[in-house]
């Protein structure tokens, strides 16, 4: 396999969690949720011109995830993309962890951008209301980047960063006062090790939704632009060889 994709993967998760996780971590009581929101959209946005002609710009599992099961890569291939994805997540977090440190006064237990509910959410938000919009902010952002990129591959060009950098900044201006805007496993991962404590007994919520999220994402794009190919197209095809059950 072809390593610059991977490489692209790594770096362009590492500068997705430095950067914009950086912006809630270091400067959120500056910038606010919009500051942060718009942080999270301008760094994916340069993201995809910088290497959505070489990786597709996923930085995120669940993006990784909607593309393997719509047909667009094949299993091997996102596998390498998750561990690329959560390698790079990991090493940025260390490092924003490593400046976070430099700041006196800035406590990072419990917190240090991480996601949660209940007690751990600004509004306290539910398990079951953290999953359901965990799941449906992840639906809207992986069916843009469906719907963004062109033709049967994953590869995304020009233009085509723009709706994509504007979806994740509206699911985070909506997602940050809920749960703090996951929507990327390996984000939240990566925070959650270095927050400790309640982040990562909660850490399964955020890993979980927006999976789910990603695989309904699929079947609603595959429903909507009639797409053919995937594993859900797949499944379809192989009841309708069976024949009308009995």
């Amino acid at each position: 396999m072809d390593p610059r994709p991977l490489a692209a993967e790594f770096v362009g998760t590492l500068l997705l969690v430095f950067f914009a996780v950086g912006s809630a971590v270091l400067a959120g009581e500056f910038i606010g949720t919009l500051g942060i929101s718009l942080a999270f959209a301008f760094v994916l946005l340069g993201l995809v011109y910088v290497f959505g002609h070489v990786s597709g710009a996923h930085v995120n599992p669940a993006v990784t995830l909607g593309m393997l099961l719509a047909g667009r890569m094949d299993l091997r291939a996102a596998v390498a993309y998750w561990i690329a994805q959560f390698a790079g997540a990991i090493v940025g977090a260390a490092l924003l962890f490593l400046v976070a440190k430099q700041v006196p006064g800035l406590g990072t237990h419990g917190a240090f951008g991480s996601n949660g509910f209940d007690s751990r959410s600004a509004v306290g938000i539910s398990l079951g209301g953290a999953f359901v919009i965990e799941a449906l902010l992840t639906f809207l952002l992986v069916f843009v980047y469906l719907a963004a990129t062109p033709g049967p591959g994953l590869l995304l060009r020009g233009f085509d960063g723009v709706p994509i950098g504007l979806a994740l900044g509206a699911v985070s201006l909506v997602g940050i006062p809920l749960t703090g805007a996951g929507v990327n496993p390996a984000r939240s991962l990566a925070t959650a090790i270095f927050a400790t404590g309640s982040a990562l007994t909660q850490l399964w919520l955020f890993i979980v939704a927006p999976l789910v999220g990603a695989a309904v994402a699929v079947l609603v794009h595959q429903l909507v632009h009639a797409e053919n190919g995937g594993w859900f197209s797949e499944q379809n095809a192989r009841r309708a060889s069976r024949g009308p059950a009995r």
